[in-house]
């Protein structure tokens, strides 16, 4: 519905930009219908889709919607062994790949090339609103991905509340360079569609290519994650050329320091930031902190109006937000719990089982915290929690301390087994360039600010820490890490 719209409406406006391609609103919606004509003849209950951001991959998620079955992208950085493993939890599935990756599906039972050529009258019948309209396995940052399932109703609503149709002026352009695989990539995919927004897309990130293309495409909007961020910032700022034409950058996907935020508003000043918080379980975001917010919180002398812009901001009008504590009960404001969310865009829904309990509320499995203003902090995930002698310690705030330290540039802690505290603290850090760590003097920069139970017990120090290609940290590498050095 939401191509078909944007066809009829302007046909000839362009909606995808790949390697020097462009593809009209009208050719995006044929070649839809042409997948859909293949999907439809295969008869299978999912496509799985193995692959880089290309204008088919967009393309096949609208046509798996037109033939009724569900797209499933997969990430194509894991191992051929997690691949067939994935693939196989979705099955009876079709699998398409890109050209790079045509060698790792020979597993398949049934497979489709790309390009699609097929009758466009072989569809079968379209999907509904409750049916699955998006297979995402999640990033699994603790343990095993898990597939969930967004239908139909949940992603309409999103976008619905996100975009008017057809809003986007026809210079806009938005730098898509997500993997086709996260949340974040289907969001802007249908969010752009229905705004008749040109989608400029980067089959695999670079810094270098991220700049060199949202400049020669004259990119208005664009969405980062943390890791990405940084690096951007450093070749903008090595160059002095600046992004002329960006208007509008949303980051997410992981926590992003609040240095970070302060140094993209000194070199992009022209620029509105807006941070998004959400997940694959919510059909992406549930809370935005606002470019207002970002002005604000930034010139505020007002220690508590400040620190929002290490906030994900206030919660969108659909969704409602709540923070618990152990026992199910909503605490105060400022107090810490688990964030729990509601909403038509929620699914909360795996191949598995379903999260939602009686009265539509999801749990998160995030940590955080609101503001008496209802401006959400995070505090990391429930995992994260270091519990040291019965007292529950945040990672995120003596990450923060040590990254306010000058030596350091970027920060982890972790708790480890502890025979009598039942967890202590442990940090890894990495050096800021040209830095060198002194362990003992950063131990007593944290005491200093917090609490003698947060002092980590032992700093680590190394050349990078381990992210998902979203900017997630992975926790559970540092510490298996350490259990192998330990053992």
């Amino acid at each position: 519905m939401l191509l078909e719209l944007a066809a009829e409406g302007d046909p000839d406006r362009v909606a995808v930009t790949c390697a020097g391609v462009d593809v009209s609103y009208a050719g995006l919606r044929d070649r839809a219908a042409q997948m859909a004509g293949q999907i439809a003849s295969v008869q299978s209950g999912a496509v799985a889709y193995l692959g880089a951001n290309s204008p088919d991959a967009v393309a096949l998620m609208f046509g798996s919607a037109l033939a009724g079955v569900p797209y499933a992208p997969i990430n194509y950085r894991w191992t051929d062994a997690q691949i067939a493993e994935a693939v196989g939890r979705i099955a009876p599935v079709v699998v398409v790949s890109d050209s790079a990756n045509e060698q790792r599906i020979s597993f398949a039972e049934q497979t489709m090339p790309l390009p699609a050529q097929a009758d466009p009258a072989a569809v079968a019948t379209p999907a509904e609103p409750e049916d699955p309209g998006v297979l995402l396995f999640t990033s699994g940052t603790s343990g095993t991905p898990k597939a969930a399932i967004l239908r139909h109703r949940h992603l309409v609503p999103y976008v619905l509340e996100t975009v008017e149709f057809l809003s986007a002026d026809p210079e806009e352009a938005i730098l898509v360079s997500v993997p086709p695989y996260h949340i974040a990539a289907v969001s802007s995919v249908l969010t752009s569609v229905y705004a008749g927004r040109r989608m400029v897309q980067l089959e695999a990130f670079t810094a270098e290519s991220w700049v060199e293309v949202a400049r020669s495409e004259s990119v208005t909007q664009a969405m980062v994650v943390p890791t990405m961020l940084n690096r951007i910032l450093d070749l903008v700022e090595a160059d002095g050329h600046g992004l002329p034409a960006l208007r509008h950058l949303s980051y997410g996907g992981g926590r992003m320091p609040a240095s970070v935020v302060a140094r993209t508003m000194e070199l992009l000043p022209h620029v509105d930031l807006v941070n998004a918080y959400g997940l694959t379980e919510t059909s992406s975001t549930i809370t935005l902190l606002t470019p207002a917010d970002h002005r604000e919180a930034a010139a505020s002398d007002d220690p508590a109006v400040r620190a929002r812009l290490g906030s994900v901001g206030k919660a969108l009008p659909s969704v409602e937000i709540q923070v618990r504590d152990a026992d199910g009960a909503a605490v105060a404001a400022g107090e810490p719990g688990e964030i729990w969310v509601r909403g038509d865009q929620v699914s909360g829904e795996y191949l598995s089982h379903s999260a939602i309990d009686a009265d539509g509320w999801y749990p998160t499995r995030d940590h955080g915290c609101l503001d008496a203003e209802g401006f959400l902090f995070l505090q990391g995930r429930a995992d994260d929690v270091i519990v040291r002698g019965g007292e529950n310690l945040s990672p995120v705030e003596i990450e923060e301390r040590l990254a306010a330290h000058g030596t350091v540039a970027e920060a982890a802690v972790i708790g480890v087994p502890d025979t009598e505290w039942g967890e202590r603290v442990e940090a890894f850090v990495v050096p800021a360039e040209g830095a060198v760590i002194d362990p003992i003097e950063l131990r007593e920069w944290v005491r200093a600010e917090l609490r003698s139970t947060r002092v980590p017990e032992a700093i680590h120090v190394r050349p990078e820490l381990p992210y998902n290609e979203t900017g997630k940290l992975l926790r559970r590498v540092l510490r298996s890490d350490l259990a192998a050095v330990r053992q």
